[in-house]
């Protein structure tokens, strides 16, 4: 087998957030799948963190454990723009230290 040039991403974001960073993913060029673009796979569930000293969380306080509905986003991506994607992530999502997967893809 050889690697693919894709990779998937998966991010998990507030569902209060999960339109704009699967918007912003998608003119980023994440998503394309043939003759489709802005494919994505979401799936719910319970973020859990707690804010430690010298955090600035957009939800939540420093110190005390929060539970936050998060929605997990995966979609398909070209290596070759993979810092783009990965940057427009960043700048869409609410939180400091966004949860992001990379996970290399292989040509079967």
């Amino acid at each position: 087998m050889e690697r693919s040039k894709d990779v998937k991403i998966v991010v998990t974001v507030p569902v209060t957030h999960a339109d704009a960073v699967r918007e912003a993913m998608g003119q980023a060029g994440a998503g394309r799948l043939g003759n489709y673009s802005f494919c994505s796979f979401s799936s719910r569930g319970d973020g859990r963190f707690k804010p430690e000293k010298g955090a600035h969380p957009a939800i939540g306080t420093v110190g005390t454990l929060e539970k936050v509905d998060e929605e997990r986003i995966e979609v398909i991506c070209d290596r070759s723009i993979l810092k783009d994607v990965i940057a427009a992530v960043r700048k869409a999502h609410p939180y400091e230290e966004p949860a992001l997967d990379v996970i290399p893809l292989e040509d079967l």
